[in-house]
Parts: structure tokens; sequence; C-alpha cells
């Protein structure tokens, strides 16, 4: 019958034949009768006439109808934005075509319905019954990739649920794993790399990939593999890391390889990569990116075999031309004139009120003056009130020195080697006439400047050790401090054994101080930092049990657990040795045995985003405690030290800061702001700044010293205006009071580090690699301003000085061929996380365009505006190689 041509109907009729298909195959196949074009009828009668051709008794007709079959599928698979038309016409006789496949004796015809079937399966079989595996299991061996890109998905994901099943039951898995290489294999000719990835971490099987990566998808996979492991529980994540650094070595990207060795802390890798490259110029590059990751690393004849090669490469690793680099951008950058403490304070933009205050208590303010101009005119050799030339008789640098109050003098002298930073030389030389000094804070703070000026800095004549040796044994117990923390600062990570027979005895000496005893505790976690080592641990364990009640009352004491988990920082708790000092920590007095667990703890999982620790520490954190117990500060931090590793984990856990500021007590409350510093260090975050701005007027002091010393440490080295203007609003308003005063000169230090040459990021090579000794360096100030009172306000102010430990330039610095600094043009923008997009996004946006040497800020990433240059490492930051481009033609 006919209907009537009615305009309404043929509406209708359009409107009908766009319905999306429903779930319902009934309703929908009683409208589609009148709906369907002629070539889809055509098509349908066709499928019908196949299916029952199908099940007709001669074998030939089943044939050539399953041929004709499969080629109308095949042919419609092609596009997958909709379901194809022959699978849905197909919907209504999958079940009669599965109960035919039953009755069908096996034979090949048997398996050529088998493979129909799955890819029906694709849309028809219900829910977790895995059909489209099980029918393609029975099916022909053929290839899989013909029936297009979404039944290959769709089977991928039904072999790993099958994979969980069979491993639970013991099964035998090797069909399975059949089918997983051809998916591979198809995955990886198709750019998927992501999916192959995901479907070999499934089953499990990892190695496979090394067969299947070529030259054209290499970079992709390990890209998605290393950004993977961050989010995967250990040991997985090493393993993960273990793969990616074999692909790299087998298409020789040695930069790549290198980065993940040192991530890994495996040092027969690191010799792999000097073994297996021959090029010297790369080598030379490989020491920049050692020496900048900051580990003491030695190179022998295998990786280097020329003696004068090796000397030049060791000089890199050994640091020996950050100065010359720093100052080189100094010079660039044209900051070279020194600033004075005013120059900061920028006192004039104030009030009246603010400036008339500053007279009162003037040996403070002049220690606050000391660090100001320290952290300032950090690595820049000169400064106004320091290394002034002495023209008349007395000479000024005394001058100032005598400004400052017994152990304000410590500091004073210190602040000449941070000056000096980085520059051995010139530094030693002026630091000698401190030596021949009566006052021994004056010769403490030398020793101390000593340390500071070898930060980093490694040399074969051990200059620091030789300086400062004969200083530990002293009667004076500042000048042994000095010592011992310089000793500290210039060895962290060095593992030097000469310096840990020096300083091991003192910390189980019944006669020697506290304060002396928390020091060397602290220095041997510097000098030892990540390495796990026996008996440095059982020094200090034995140091704290011999603590009486009264002493583990003392703030030092806190110094204590922290040398112990700088040991183990980073390292994790499937190491042994971490767990058998949690173990004993578990036998400590009281009052310091959860103190011990908690830095323990956050210093194994630091930058390791383990999500199960960062509940335990927010668990500790959330009980309701009377005052004494002190264990929930470095617990506070431990979050912030395990989440500080991706930008996701950092966004939740300053949102669960905010939360522990509303319901936290007191003790927790003096935390957070130090972990907000952590969290965001030397990367202004609005909202963040935002936080501690409103917690630098809160009614508790400690709190409020905690936020400023903080928003001195996100803004860290980057000169940020809004920072300035706040800390100078809050230097007006806390103008009566001494010390959050003190507090607030500090911070402004820290902004104007070197001039906002510098960073005090523990991370580089955009965010991959964490900076083991830059990471102690920032945690024990940390450590040290959960009590300000007694350590950083009161005679210990100096500990201020261990941020040199993570003070890098932040910079890029191109050189060529003989690392004479070389110009080019590059461009720097916000950082684009391109992991597993398609095609070849852009990595940086809203760049501008610079000529070398550039600053970094957080976040940000460079790259080559030019051609006619190849860089020899993929990341550029901090010293680059240039080679000239052999390809390149001047238009």
């Amino acid at each position: 019958m006919a209907p009537t041509p009615d305009p309404t109907n043929s509406a209708k009729k359009d409107e009908a034949s766009l319905k999306v298909p429903s779930k319902d195959p009934k309703k929908k196949d009683d409208k589609k009768e009148d709906d369907l074009s002629e070539e889809d009828m055509e098509l349908k009668q066709n499928l019908e006439l196949y299916v029952e051709r199908v099940q007709d008794p001669n074998p030939d007709l089943q044939r050539a109808a399953l041929e004709s079959m499969r080629q109308e599928i095949r042919a419609s698979t092609s596009s997958m934005t909709s379901v194809p038309k022959p699978l849905k016409f197909l919907r209504p006789h999958y079940g009669t075509l599965k109960a035919f496949h039953q009755t069908m004796p096996d034979s090949d015809l048997k398996k050529y319905l088998s493979d129909i079937l799955s890819v029906l399966a694709l849309t028809m079989s219900a829910e977790g019954e895995r059909e489209s595996l099980s029918y393609r299991l029975i099916g022909t061996e053929g290839d899989i990739g013909s029936w297009g890109h979404e039944y290959v998905r769709n089977l991928a994901g039904e072999i790993a649920q099958e994979y969980t099943k069979r491993q639970s039951e013991e099964a035998h898995i090797d069909d399975l794993m059949e089918l997983v290489q051809q998916i591979v294999a198809f995955h990886m000719k198709h750019n998927a790399e992501t999916e192959a990835v995901d479907l070999l971490m499934d089953v499990e099987d990892l190695d496979l990939l090394l067969e299947h990566v070529d030259k054209t998808n290499f970079k992709r996979t390990c890209n998605y593999l290393t950004s993977a492991a961050k989010y995967l529980p250990g040991p997985d994540d090493m393993l993960v890391l273990d793969i990616s650094y074999m692909i790299y070595m087998k298409f020789e990207e040695f930069p790549n390889a290198l980065q993940i060795a040192l991530f890994l802390d495996n040092t027969q890798y690191v010799k792999q990569v000097f073994t297996s490259c021959t090029d010297l110029l790369r080598k030379k590059q490989f020491c920049y990116m050692i020496a900048r990751h900051g580990i003491t690393f030695e190179l022998d004849d295998e990786m280097v075999a020329d003696e004068d090669d090796r000397e030049a490469l060791q000089d890199i690793v050994n640091n020996t031309k950050l100065s010359e680099g720093y100052l080189t951008l100094a010079r660039d950058i044209e900051v070279m004139e020194a600033k004075t403490p005013e120059d900061i304070y920028k006192a004039h933009l104030l009030d009246g009120r603010a400036s008339s205050g500053a007279s009162v208590d003037s040996a403070r303010q002049n220690l606050a003056a000391t660090f100001v101009n320290a952290f300032v005119n950090a690595g820049f050799g000169q400064d106004k009130l320091m290394t002034v030339p002495s023209d008349s008789t007395t000479g000024s640098s005394g001058n100032w020195l005598f400004k400052n109050k017994e152990h304000g003098k410590i500091s004073a002298a210190a602040s000449l080697g941070m000056i000096q930073l980085w520059d051995v030389e010139a530094g030693l030389a002026q630091l000698d006439k401190y030596f021949h000094s009566n006052d021994n804070p004056i010769l403490s703070g030398a020793l101390l400047g000593v340390g500071i000026v070898n930060c980093g800095i490694k040399s074969d004549c051990d200059p620091a050790l030789a300086l400062l040796g004969d200083y530990v044994d002293k009667e004076d117990s500042s000048v042994r401090i000095g010592a011992i923390m310089g000793l500290g600062i210039a060895y962290a990570g060095s593992q030097n054994d000469q310096i840990r027979s020096k300083l091991s005895p003192i910390l189980n000496d019944a006669k020697a101080p506290l304060d002396v005893i928390a020091f060397a505790s602290l220095s041997l976690g510097m000098i030892y930092v990540g390495s796990c080592n026996e008996e440095v641990a059982q020094s200090i364990i034995f140091a704290l049990m011999d603590r009486s009640e009264a002493e583990l009352g003392d703030a030092l004491t806190r110094f204590l657990p922290l040398g112990l988990g700088l040991l183990y920082l980073g390292k994790q708790v499937g190491n042994e040795s971490v767990e058998a000092t949690a173990e004993v920590s578990k036998t400590f007095n009281e009052k310091i045995r959860k103190y011990c667990d908690m830095t323990l703890l956050s210093c194994a999982y630091a930058g390791t985003g383990n999500v199960l620790k960062v509940q335990d520490l927010l668990a500790q954190c959330g009980e309701h405690l009377e005052k004494g117990d002190i264990h929930q500060g470095p617990a506070v931090l431990g979050l912030a030290m395990v989440a500080m590793s991706e930008e996701l984990g950092i966004d939740m856990e300053i949102r669960s800061l905010e939360r522990m500021l509303q319901y936290g007590e007191q003790n927790i409350r003096r935390a957070v702001p130090l972990a907000l510093g952590l969290l965001c260090i030397s990367n202004p975050k609005v909202t963040v700044m935002d936080t501690l701005s409103r917690l630098s007027h809160d009614t508790d002091s400690e709190v409020a010293m905690a936020a400023i010393i903080s928003l001195g440490l996100i803004g860290a080295g980057t000169n940020n205006a809004r920072l300035a203007g706040m800390l100078r609003n809050l230097s007006s308003y806390y103008y009566k009071d001494a010390s959050l005063l003190f507090c607030v000169r500090i911070a402004q230090g820290l902004v104007h580090m070197g001039k906002g040459l510098l960073t005090l990021t523990p991370f580089h090579s955009e965010r991959f690699l964490l900076s083991p000794t830059a990471l102690a360096g920032i945690v024990t100030l940390l450590h040290a301003c959960l009590d300000m009172k007694p350590i950083i306000l009161g005679k210990y102010h100096y500990v201020l000085y261990f941020l040199v430990l993570a003070m890098q330039p932040r910079m890029m610095l191109t050189v060529d061929k003989d690392l004479k600094p070389l110009s080019v043009p590059v461009r720097v923008g916000q950082a684009v996380d391109v992991v597993g997009q398609a095609g070849r996004p852009k990595t940086i946006t809203g760049f501008q365009t610079h000529s070398t040497p550039v600053l970094l800020a957080a976040g940000e990433r460079a790259e080559l505006a030019t051609d006619k240059y190849v860089p020899l490492s993929p990341i550029l930051e901090g010293f680059i190689i240039l080679e000239e481009n052999p390809d390149y033609r001047e238009e």
C-alpha cells in the first residue's frame, strides 16, 4: 500500500531515517522497512540471503555466502563514526548464526564463520561475555587488522580482562600472547603506540615492545612510557623506565637514555651510555647533564680513553665551568651592578612610619641585611657590604662584620662565601684573611664560607676538606659547627669516606654538645644523601638513643632524625635498609619515635608521588593531639615532599592543605605554609600566593612567620613584582615586631635571589629529574622552620645557608664545540604536554624569541629558532652544546 503523498508525512519520514539506532532491534526494524533507501534494501536482502545460504547443507554454497558476507563487512568497517550498515542488518541474525555455528563440524568453514561472528560480537555481545575474543581464538589465524581499528581496539580490551581472569585461575595464556603479538604489531604500524603500550602493560609483557619499535615511533613510545611511570605502582614504574632506557639505547638516543639512568640512579647505566657513545662532543653534553644533576661521578678509561679528554670532561662534571657561565648570563642581561639591601627593601615607597622604626634592634636588622645581601648578590663576586675594596686602612668589610653581634658574625663572614659562590679560587682568597682572626664566630663563619663557595663544585685537590678538616675537633663549639656544616655543604652527595671517619666519632662522643652532634648528623645525611649507607645510619641511631629526656625536648634534636631520613631520600621502602631503620626507630623514646617515623617515611618517598603514602601521612595529620606532640609537622612537610613530583599531585595536595588549615590543630597550621612553599618553590602560583598572604597576617605569630618565609620560597629568584609589593607592605605592617620583620627581610632577599637569575627548584630537565642534594638543602631549612624561635631566630640562623645546595642558575646557555658561548635565537614559551597526542603538536605555546643566553621560568621550555645548529641534547636547559647542521643552506 502506497500512502498518499502528504507533506507532513514525508517530513516525518526524513525524521525517522535520521533517528539514532536504538538499542531494541524489534522496534527499529518495523520502522526501518519503509525508510530504507533502495541500496540499503538491496544490501539487507542480500545479507538475509547469505544468512540462509550459510545454513545450507552444501559446503560450496556456504563458502560463497561466507565470502560475500565477509566482503560486505570488510568494505564497510573503514569508517567508524557510526555502526556500519552490514553489522546493523545482521543484528537480528546474530543468535541464529551462533546457534548454527555450534552445530557445524570442525572445518575451515567453521573458522570462517567464527571470524564473522567475532566481528559481529563487536556490537552485539553482552557486556563482559568476551565473545568477540573467544570466537577470534577459534577462528582463522589471518590478519586481524583488515577488520578495522575499532575491532582491534575492542579485542585488546577483552584480552586484558581475559588475561587477569586466567592469571587468577593460573590457566595457560599462550594463545592470548600470539594474538597480543599481532595486535601490538598492528598498533605500532598505525601510530597507536600508546594503545600498544597499554595492552602490553595489561598483559605484563613490555619486553615485546623492543621488537616492534622502529625509528619512526620510538620517541613517542618512550615519551609515553616515561610519563606513565609516574602513575604506576612500584615496581612496575622502574620496569617501564628500564624498557624505555633499552629502547633509547637501541636507537642511540643517548641523552634521553642518560636521563633515565640518572632517574633510576643506576651508575651502571650511566657508564653504559658513555661507553656506547663514541662522539666526544656528545660526551661533553652528558657531562653537563650529570653536573646539573649534582651527583659525584668519576670517569674512568673505559668511558673516555684519552687522558686529556678525560680531564676536560671531568672538569665539566665537577661543575668548574658553572661560575663562568653564570657570569656570562649576568653580563648579557646587564645585572652585574651590585645591589644593597636598601635597593631591595625600597623603603621609600612606603609611608613614613616604617622607615623610622628601622633603628630599633639594629643587630637583628643588620643580620637580616647580611642575608639579603648574600642572597641577592649570590655568585656575582661583588657587593657593597663585604667585598668593598679597602681603600682606607681599616677596610669597610671589617666594619660590616662588627656591626653584627656575636653569633651574627658567623653569618656575616659566611656571606662572603655566598657572594663568591662557585668561584673557588677567588672565594678562598677573599676568605683567607678571616682565618687568622682570634674571634671565634668570625673564624666559624669563614669555615662555613669555604663550604658554601665549594657547594656543588668538586676538585681534585679537595680544598674544602684540607681547610676544614682540622677545625672539626676544636674546643669552641661554634667553630666546630662552622667546619662541620661547611663540609656538609661542600661535599653533599659525594659519599666521601674520609669525612665520614672525621664526623662519625662526634656523634657518639658523650662530651660533645648537642648542637655539634645535631649538625654532624645533618652533614652526614647530606654527604650520604640517598645512599642508604648503613654505617652512618648506625651512628645516628646510637646518637639518638643516647640523648637524655631533656635533650629530646630541644629543637635541635630534630636534626638527628632528619639526618637519618636524608640517607634514604627518594629510595622508597622496597629497600630493606629503610625498613630495618624504620623498625629500629620504633624502639626510641616516645618523645621522638613518631617524629622519626614521619621523617623517615617522608624522605624515603620524596618525589615518588606515591598515593598510598600520601594517604598514610594525611591520616597522621588528621589526628587531634595534645600540645606536646611534634610529629605532625614533618608529616605535613612529607605530604608536600611525596606529592611534588608531578603537576596533578601538586594541585591535589594544595587542596588538601587548604582543608588542613580549616580543621588542623595549631602545630599542623604552622607547617602548612612551609608545605605550600615546597610544593611551589620558585613557582609563584597566584592561588598559593594569596593563601600565604592571608596566613602572613595570622594571629599566631609562628604561622605568620612560616607563611612569610614561604612567600620568599615560592618567589625565590623570580623578582616577582606582586610578591615584592606584598612583602614591602608586610614590612610596614610588622615594623614594630623584630622577629616578624626579620622573616620579611629574609623573604625579600629570597625573592630577588641572584638578582632574579637563580632558582631553588630541585627539579630539572623539564621536571623529570629530581636533584637529591637540592631537595636535601630545602627540606633541612623547612625542618628548621618548624621551630623558628630557637633555630632561625635564635643563634642558628646560618641554617638558612643550606639553601645554597638548591641554588642553580635558571638559564639556558648555548656553547659551540669549544665550549665558548654562542648566541643563537631561541623561542621561550610555556611548555605543553604532548605525550600521546597525534601528529607533531607544538611543544610550547605563547612564545617569545630571544637570543641566548636566556632565563627560563617555572614551566617554560625553549626551542631553537634556527636550523643552522643542532642541539646535542633534546632538553634545552643549562649548558647546551650546538653542532653546525650539515644540511643547513642559507636562504
